[in-house]
Parts: structure tokens; C-alpha cells; sequence
């Protein structure tokens, strides 16, 4: 589809409508009447806003990183990685005021929390630091907050499941940004049959980028009936915060043998 703006006729076209509007910029700085002045106004106008919007979406498409990135660190011997789509994509409803208490952000995201008057915020941002490698990122600010829980939950594609053994150990890293010291943990839960084994880490406290890992070493899980995995993250104390994620991703790989 992209060849179709740069085709022989398509180039004929541009050079004519740049001579034109060049002899138009001329007319109006000459003395031409009223009437047609106005009239190239419009014109020049109407030309504008179509420009801006292709400017606006170009220089956010092409601006870095990329949209659609999956452009990630993955330790030797990574057997299987993943950003999720809020991180990668743009999200179908980038932002929420007031949250709702099942708010579902992009497909497989969602915050959940018990407020009964919900002063919660969420936005996706458009990430522009020199080390991000997400393209996007989520703004989660909590003002006032009466509930018991906050937590975050993202869905693992099936991928995740495939092939998912005892030996493995799971690997969540994070980017992120906090306006006050606040307490972040991280559940994983691996279903598997009727049962579902959990594995809660605390994220490294005072970290811009915390790492924890999932040993299922120490689970129960049947390896043959795993058919489900997601993660909670859950903040705690979430009051007059603000929470800026600027990436998240998460890698599989097998324990090394001693």
C-alpha cells in the first residue's frame, strides 16, 4: 500500500499542486483583491489541517521507539519473552477518568479495584526517553482512595503455557516511575487443571527498573494440565500516587542444572 503515494503519476501531481500553491503564496503577497485573498485562504486552510493530521501521525508513528516494538532484553537460553500489547500498541480507550472498579484498558489488561468513589486515572502515554524500549506506556494517578485493593491483572497469551515445566523460571522486568515510595508486588498464577499455584514476589523497593523472578521449582503445578497463566500486580497503599510503567515484559527459560 505505501508504493501507491509514490507511483510516476503520484510524483506529477505533488510537483503540480507545489507549483500551485508556490503561485498562490505569490498572488497573496501581491496585491491581489479582497475576495481572492480570502479565497486562498480557505483553501490554504482546509490544505493545512489535512497536512498537520498527516504530520501528527507520521511523527508519532516513526518517532522512537517504534510502534509495535518488541525489542527486549532476554537472558541466554530465553525459550519463550513477551511484552504485552499496552506496552506495543495503541490502546483502544487511551484513558479513563474516573476508573471503573473492572476497568479494561487494552485487550488482556485490566485494573480492578473495590473503591466506592472511584479517584482513579489511567492513560496511555506515548514513551520518549533515550533508554525506553516499549513505544508506550500506562499512567496510573490515585488521589483519594477508600478501597482495600488495587491490583492490575494481565492475561498471558497461550504461549506462555505451551511446554511450561517445573524446571522453568519466569522473568518479569519492569520500567517504572514513582511520584512516592510505594510497595508493588507481583503474583503469578499458573492454572492447571481445577488448582491454580500462585508465586507473590515484592518488586525491588527504590529500583527504576526491578526484576523479580518465578521459580516453579518450588510449585505443585502438573505439568501436563497447565493450560492458563496470568499475573496481578498489586499496589499497595496506592493513595496520592502516581505510577508511570514504562515497560513490562516477561521471559521464560529453563533453570540452569547443577
Amino acid at each position: 500500500m505505501g508504493r501507491r503515494f509514490d507511483t510516476v503519476i503520484d510524483r506529477l501531481v505533488h510537483r503540480a499542486a507545489l507549483r500551485r500553491w508556490r503561485r498562490a503564496a505569490d498572488a497573496a503577497a501581491a496585491a491581489v483583491d479582497p475576495a481572492t485573498l480570502r479565497l486562498l485562504r480557505g483553501r490554504g486552510r482546509a490544505l493545512r489541517r489535512q497536512i498537520d493530521r498527516l504530520l501528527h501521525v507520521a511523527e508519532d508513528r516513526l518517532r522512537l521507539p517504534m510502534i509495535g516494538s518488541t525489542a527486549m532484553r532476554r537472558p541466554l537460553g530465553t525459550d519463550w519473552s513477551w511484552r504485552p500489547d499496552l506496552w506495543r500498541l495503541p490502546a483502544p480507550l487511551p484513558g479513563m477518568a474516573p476508573a471503573p472498579p473492572r476497568a479494561e484498558i487494552a485487550p488482556g489488561a485490566t485494573l480492578f479495584h473495590d473503591c466506592r468513589d472511584s479517584e482513579i486515572t489511567l492513560r496511555q502515554i506515548r514513551t520518549t526517553g533515550e533508554a525506553d524500549l516499549a513505544p508506550y506506556g500506562l499512567r496510573i494517578e490515585v488521589f483519594g482512595f477508600d478501597g482495600r485493593f488495587l491490583s492490575l491483572v494481565l492475561d498471558l497469551p497461550d504461549a506462555a503455557a505451551q511446554g511450561l515445566q517445573k524446571r522453568h523460571l519466569i522473568r518479569l522486568e519492569t520500567a517504572l516511575d514513582l511520584e512516592r515510595p510505594m510497595r508493588i508486588y507481583a503474583r503469578l498464577n499458573v492454572r492447571h487443571g481445577p488448582n491454580t499455584e500462585q508465586i507473590v514476589r515484592e518488586l525491588p523497593p527504590g529500583e527504576v527498573a526491578p526484576v523479580v523472578e518465578f521459580d516453579l521449582g518450588y510449585t505443585a503445578i502438573d505439568e501436563a494440565r497447565v493450560d492458563r497463566l496470568w499475573l496481578d500486580l498489586i499496589f499497595d497503599a496506592p493513595r496520592m500516587n502516581r505510577v508511570l510503567l514504562r515497560d513490562l515484559t516477561l521471559g521464560r527459560r529453563p533453570r540452569a542444572e547443577v
